[in-house]
Parts: C-alpha cells; structure tokens; sequence
C-alpha cells in the first residue's frame, strides 16, 4: 500500500556548478509556510511572483522567480514551491540552507519522482523515463526516454493487464460456478483469447527491445592477429584518432575502450591486442585482456588482412569465441585490390554460415554496410529508434509473461482451469513489475464490478 508522505523535503534542481539561472525545488506540507518565511508571504497559486529571498534574519540572500502549485496539482501530488535565482553555487547553498532552517530536510536522490510515483502522478516505467531522459546521449534515446515518460509503455502494458484480468474473471467464474454451465475453456475462446495476448505481448517486447538498445547499446570488440587493422577500424567507426596506428604489428598491448554512436546505436567499442603466439610477458597479458573483453561481448569483429586470407588463426580465434556471441569476419585493406574468396587459406573452418564483410579502414569503402550488419546483429530495427525506452528489467519481466502466457495456453489443451488461472495471475504479476502496480490484490474488486456473479 502505497504511503502518504508527511515531511518537507528541499533541493537544488539544477546542476552544479556556476550558472544564469538556479532553482531550489520545495515538495511537501509545509511548503506553503516556507514561502511565507523567504518570501513574506505565499505566491498565489502558478502564478510567478519576482520577489526577494531572505533568511531567518530577514537579510536578502537573492531576487528571482518564486511560484507555488498546491497539492494535488504539481509534480510530485504534494505542495510545491520553487525558487529560482541566480545559479551562483554560494547562492545556491544559502537559499537551500534557508528553505532547511525553515523546516524542510534534504532530499534524497530521485526523492521528488518517488513521490510522484507514490502519490500516484506517474508509474513506475515513467518515474525512471525521467532518469533516461536525463541520461539520453541521442536524439533517438531522448525521443523514447519522452514517449515512455507520456505513459506510452505503461499504457501498452496495462491494456495487456486489462486483457489478462478480463479473462482470469471468466476462467475462475467457470470453475467457481460451474452450475451456471459457462464453460469457456472448452469453446475455445480462451485459447483464442491467450494467442491473441500473445501477439500482443510480442509487440510490445519488440518495441522494448529496440529501447532497451537505444538506451544501454552493446558492447563490440575488435579482435585479430597484429596488423589487420583493428586500431585503423576503431579510428574509422570513431570518425577520430582514438587509436595509435602505425606499421609496426602489436601497438596495441592493453584495451582502447571508445564510446561511440552508430546510427542511434549506443557501442561500446573495444580495441583488443593482437592475438598471436608471443612469449613476452606484455603481449601475452594483452592476450589475456583480449579474451576477457571477447567474453564479455555482444558483437565480435574478426579483422582479417585481405592480403593474407583467413588462417589457422583466425580459425582457432572462432572456435574458441562463445557461441552466443555474434560474430562478422571483416576483410580489411580491400584499397590494396585482393578480391575476398570466402575460404580458408588453411584449417578447415566453415565461413558459409559466418556474416563476413570486405572494408578498407583506410579509405572507408564498406564502412557503412559494416555498420548495417552490426546493427541487424544486435537486433537493431532499420529505423534505430524503439516506440519507448525500455530498461533490462522490464525486459525479464515481459519474457517471463510470455512464458507463463505460453503456459497457459498449453493447459487450455488439457482443460486444467486452476491451472490456466494461476498461469495468467504469474503473468498479471510479472506485468505489474513494469509499472509498479501489483493486479492481483484488486482482482476481487474487478470481479464485484465487471462480472454478474450472483446471476
């Protein structure tokens, strides 16, 4: 059961640091008495007073903008006052030490969207849309972060919940009363009505995997023996000089991490040491690096000299690399005019089922359909932008309805109405995660309501 704040609770709402413009955000019943103490009196209700801000000793602190949004209309459902002055760091603290002395206390982090969540102004997957938004490092994750903050995935998914409970209400009325003769389970229409939910889950997990995409990205290492090119692609897919390259084989003895955009795609790309056998203590701890980060990948780029084709290196790289890692052979120094032949030059591995790619780092030919093939690897729609943001958790959370939906659905062959009701109670359960909003406790109220129980 969700509880009704009773402290005041104060912070700065703009970053730190020297600034035009600085606010210190009031949330909770006393607000409207701090405005009196700083202000002399309380503003009139969204309406913006310019007003001095003084202390408990009635000495100006600062002039600004002072306005005040009364319960239950403001961000948080509380009472809300907001300053904003001069966003000197110095002011800041006085004005803030101030509204504290006056009876509020400190917030804590995300303190002000917690009470929005617990006074009911927002969910769950919204209050953490305003953490992505904040954190958005494109223009495609910030379009998410927002639609997901306008309720888009929580209206999505309580739909879906609406559905799940519809049909429990009607499996257990079948159970419960089975005098009334309904008997839904072996008409098929609760089969019927479980595949449908199921497409429907489906497309909201595919829309939550693109934002999950678009907010944590993937992690993509470039691995190969010494002088295929590895840094030159890592400068090249960068669009800087963030590796050193040069002639001489095995420059790069540690991990040269970048953070990059590919097309909307958030990658973390990884520069590994070449791999070769080596007796030299740097190289070989370089080595060891280099299968860690291989481990750790979702993406793998094998880079290959065009000159010298794929070897018992390169063979031994792949059948060593874990399977669930993706995986492209790329051909680099296509400049150098070697037409790539698809075959191993020795070994006996199979690149017929492996994504492979001619490039040349050097003068960006094939660069692009590089880029292509890492996105459609990493599950990246063409567009490179999800319907909504999405987190790892709301990720599980939906697999794991879809699992016990899928149940469900099988026990409606085996008429196992108990059965087929818990199932649909585990995926309510598992779809309130997302937002915050638990169905099973309210399940009772829903059938009172909608289902005529005593007919």
């Amino acid at each position: 059961m969700k509880v009704k704040q009773i402290e005041t609770i104060a912070a700065v709402a703009t970053p730190t640091g020297r600034g035009g413009v600085g606010i210190v955000r009031v949330s909770g019943p006393l607000a409207a008495k701090i405005a009196v103490s700083i202000l002399g009196h309380c503003p009139k209700p969204r309406h913006a007073e310019y007003l001095a801000f003084k202390n408990s000793d009635q000495q100006i602190i600062d002039q600004g903008i002072a306005l005040y949004f009364p319960a239950p209309n403001s961000f948080t459902g509380e009472d809300v006052l907001e300053l904003q002055g001069h966003g000197g760091p110095v002011v800041m603290d006085m004005l803030l030490r101030a509204v504290t002395n006056a009876g509020a206390r400190l917030a804590r982090s995300g303190e002000f969207s917690e009470r929005a969540f617990l006074n009911d102004k927002l969910d769950l997957a919204q209050a953490e849309a305003i953490a992505d938004l904040i954190d958005a490092g494109s223009e495609q994750a910030a379009r998410s972060a927002m639609r997901s903050l306008q309720g888009v995935f929580s209206k999505a998914v309580h739909g879906l919940v609406e559905e799940v409970t519809r049909l429990r209400i009607f499996v257990e009325a079948s159970i419960d009363f089975p005098e009334e003769e309904i008997d839904f389970i072996s008409e098929g229409k609760v089969s019927s009505q479980i595949e449908a939910q199921l497409k429907t889950l489906a497309a909201i997990s595919s829309q939550a995997q693109q934002g999950s995409l678009i907010r944590e990205g993937i992690n993509l290492v470039l691995v190969g023996q010494p002088n295929a090119g590895k840094s030159s692609l890592l400068n090249a897919l960068a669009q800087r000089d963030a590796a050193i390259v040069t002639e001489v084989p095995g420059t790069t003895r540690d991990i040269v991490k970048e953070a990059i955009l590919l097309e909307g795609l958030p990658v973390h790309l990884l520069d590994t040491a070449g791999l070769r056998h080596s007796e030299d203590l740097v190289e070989k701890e370089g080595m060891r690096r280099t299968w860690e980060a291989i481990e750790q990948a979702d993406v793998m780029l094998l880079i290959i000299d065009n000159n010298q084709g794929f070897g018992e290196q390169e063979q031994a790289i792949l059948e060593q690399c874990p399977e669930q890692i993706s995986t492209i052979v790329v051909f680099n120094k296509s400049d150098l005019e070697k037409d790539l032949d698809g075959q191993p030059k020795s070994g006996s591995f199979d690149l017929s089922q492996t994504q492979q790619c001619l490039i040349s780092a050097k003068t960006g030919a094939g660069i692009d359909e590089l880029v292509d093939l890492i996105k459609k690897l990493a599950g990246m729609q063409t567009s490179g932008e999800g319907a909504f943001m999405a987190r790892r958790r709301h990720l599980l959370a939906l697999d794991h309805a879809q699992t016990h939906l899928q149940f469900a659905l099988d026990q409606t062959n085996l008429h196992q109405g108990e059965l087929i009701a818990e199932e649909l109670k585990l995926v309510q359960q598992y779809l309130g995660e997302i937002t915050g909003e638990l169905t099973s406790d309210d399940l009772l109220g829903k059938i009172f309501s909608e289902f005529c129980i005593g007919k």
